[in-house]
């Protein structure tokens, strides 16, 4: 975090110098050439620690006779030699990273991960007194860099102290069930939000970005029972699922087909109304003429039945009014097709 290589590179320098006065006081040239050798190197390292650079993604936090005297942004900039001003390089522009319960190591150009010996860590009591494997990181970004360095003596070690308390405490307010399947995402926000006042509260300026649970576990001794529990539960999660979505179809469908069924049986019954109050008129009208003449009613509805009843008939007979036989006519009905018959 501290990484002065202007610094670093002036002591390399000052040793040098030293060395070189060391051999020119055993040389013992004369003392005015001594002298301006002297001041020549003095103004040397004065020029050569007068700059320093920042990175893209750092902020300088310049102190001035060990008091704070501003921050410096990006680029080349100068300061005062000699110690008088100091400059701490801070990465406030990159996401930060603690991990627990586990870590992440470069074998070449392979990333590894590794848990072995951090079962102190990630290993956590439930409500409902059973243990959790826990395996989580903390994001972070260093908001202000001047209390980052100077508000706490160890920041990483007070972070990574917080968040172990943090979710000790939402873990220990949860059963475990719970923490291994639906409650790991809302558990990760809790976390995230308690740390975040908390590291307010210690005024370190540091802003979490986030915190999320990578893999939560049961203790190996017991992991196959609590496997199975797991599968269960989301084998009934997928039941009910599937339930919903069986009612989400049947249930419109059922009540569109019983709409249908309720305008058909409203159109019948508004259709068979009409029908019978058509009759009804139909035969009021017939009977007020049946009044009228009864035996020209009687004849003509008696016409109108046989126009409507003999087209229907193969053959008709007539019978002669002395019953002596029945005499076979030709049908009556016309063909549509080669005329009547």
């Amino acid at each position: 975090m501290q990484n002065w290589q202007w610094e670093k590179d002036a002591k390399e320098v000052e040793e040098k110098v030293g060395q070189a006065i060391n051999r020119l006081k055993e040389f013992q040239p004369p003392g005015k050439i001594f002298l301006w050798i002297i001041l020549l190197l003095v103004v040397f390292i004065g020029v050569r620690s007068s700059f320093y650079q920042v990175g893209t993604e750092e902020t300088g936090v310049v102190l001035r006779f060990g008091s704070f005297s501003g921050f410096s942004e990006s680029g080349l900039h100068f300061k005062i030699p000699f110690g008088v001003d100091k400059v701490f390089l801070v990465k406030t522009g990159r996401v930060l990273k603690e991990e627990f319960g586990f870590r992440t190591a470069m074998i070449g150009a392979q990333t590894t991960y590794t848990n072995k010996d951090l079962e102190e860590e990630s290993l956590t009591l439930t409500g409902d007194l059973n243990v959790s494997d826990i395996e989580w990181i903390v994001q972070y970004q260093i908001a202000d860099p001047y209390k980052f360095l100077f508000k706490i003596k160890d920041p990483e070690g007070t972070i990574r102290d917080l968040a172990e308390a943090m979710v000790r405490k939402v873990v220990g307010n949860s059963n475990v069930s719970e923490v291994l399947t639906t409650a790991r995402a809302e558990g990760a926000d809790n976390v995230q939000k308690e740390l975040q006042a908390a590291l307010n509260d210690y005024d370190i300026g540091v802003r979490i970005v986030t915190v999320k649970f990578q893999d939560v576990n049961p203790p190996g001794p017991v992991k196959a029972a609590f496997n199975e529990v797991n599968e269960a539960e989301q084998q009934k999660e997928s039941l009910i699922l599937q339930a919903r979505e069986q009612y989400n179809r049947e249930v419109p469908k059922a009540r569109g087909v019983a709409r249908s069924t309720i305008l058909e049986a409203e159109g019948y019954a508004i259709e068979r109304i009409n029908e019978a109050e058509g009759e009804t008129s139909r035969f009021l009208a017939l009977l007020t003429e049946y009044r009228k003449a009864p035996e020209v009613t009687r004849r003509r509805l008696y016409l109108e039945t046989l126009e409507e009843v003999l087209p229907r008939l193969e053959e008709v007979y007539i019978m002669d009014e002395k019953g002596s036989g029945a005499l076979p006519l030709l049908p009556l009905r016309s063909e549509k097709k080669g005329g009547a018959q």
